[in-house]
């Protein structure tokens, strides 16, 4: 593709300047310097590339250089030669500090832009229309369905930090052509990908765990339109929080994998009632809830095997048997009993989503 023409205003002056130097050997003015740095910003702004300007004035410079003085000296045909380059080195250097700085402006506000487009996005602000249209400068068409992956490190990260910068180069060398957007939120890094493409959320997912030394990722489900990023990111969030409240330890979360626990929890109120109504006895023990509230949780997380359970606990089996023992006289519910058992365990993860017994319910 053949480079765009570049006008020959942006060499306003400047086989004048040339002339000049070469009889009187002067530098450029102050205010010469400052229409060069004016031209090279304006050559930014109107998208010309650095090299292709720098090419243009080296150009006018062999085509326009002066001619020698008749009966000048040797002496002073060099003098004239060094002044004329000096000029040269002095005109491209302004030149390139304006286009510089258009280009560091530009880059500012384009990542203004980029946040703020981030922003209203993930917290679903602005018009759903108007941010749809906005969508598709950052590669994304807020039409088809979309999903969210949110990576949660020990630290909180920026973009410039090293680590999602090195997951972003592991992305961008994998899917460079793919329509993704990676950025970084509250500290934690974020990937959106359409939803049809399952394989990039989990590449992000393997690179996010292994650059973060072992955080933990979680991905919503796929929706669509603009409002369905914001519920996929928002599932993903919930998914965080509810592997510290469950203590889940698996290093990716998948929100579809997860959905029993939001629909126990809908109806809180009848959630905190039956936490109440079958876990509230064990606070008659000696220690309080906790310690056999910790019990039934093994319990039924080994799958109701006692051996295991106590394996787990650091128990002797006798030890479990008579726990489970004390938390069916307490309660009137036996957790072997599988009549029992469903109520019981509900209750277990009722009082791990609410935060019982720490917080009052």
């Amino acid at each position: 593709m053949a480079e765009p023409v570049i006008p020959d205003s942006f060499l306003e002056g400047y086989a004048q300047i040339l002339g000049e130097v070469a009889v009187s050997g002067r530098r450029l003015t102050r205010e010469e310097l400052d229409t060069r740095r004016t031209l090279g910003r304006q050559a930014a702004e109107a998208g010309h590339q650095l090299r292709a300007l720098v090419r243009m004035h080296l150009a006018e410079t062999r085509a326009t250089w002066p001619s020698a003085v008749p009966g000048a000296t040797a002496a002073a045909t060099a003098a004239s030669t060094e002044s004329v380059l000096a000029a040269v080195e002095q005109t491209i250097d302004a030149f390139a500090e304006g286009f510089e700085r258009a280009q560091r402006l530009t880059v500012r506000r384009e990542e203004a832009a980029r946040r703020e487009f981030i922003d209203d996005l993930l917290y679903g602000r602005s018009d759903l229309g108007r941010l749809a249209e906005r969508a598709t400068r950052f590669g994304l068409r807020l039409s088809r369905a979309h999903a969210v992956a949110v990576a949660a490190g020990p630290e909180a990260y920026t973009e410039t930090d090293a680590v999602p910068r090195q997951v972003e180069s592991a992305l961008l060398a994998r899917f460079g052509g793919r329509k993704i957007l990676l950025t970084t939120k509250d500290g934690r890094m974020i990937c959106i990908a359409p939803g049809n493409q399952p394989d990039v959320l989990r590449y992000f997912a393997k690179q996010a765990h292994a650059a973060t030394d072992g955080g933990r990722v979680a991905v919503g489900r796929a929706h669509r339109g603009p409002g369905g990023v914001v519920q996929s990111y928002d599932e993903a969030l919930d998914a965080l929080d509810l592997a510290d409240r469950m203590g889940l330890d698996d290093p990716v979360l998948y929100a579809a994998d997860l959905l029993v626990y939001p629909v126990l929890t809908r109806d809180r109120q009848a959630m905190a009632d039956l936490v109440r109504s079958e876990l509230g006895p064990l606070q008659q023990a000696r220690g309080g809830a906790e310690p056999l509230l910790k019990t039934l949780t093994v319990y039924f997380d080994a799958g109701c095997v006692a051996a295991e359970t106590a394996r787990r606990l650091a128990l002797s089996v006798r030890a479990l048997t008579y726990r489970l023992e004390r938390i069916h006289q307490l309660t009137g519910s036996d957790p072997s009993d599988p009549m029992h058992r469903y109520t019981l365990q509900t209750a277990v993860i009722g009082a791990r989503l609410l935060d019982w017994p720490a917080k009052e319910i």
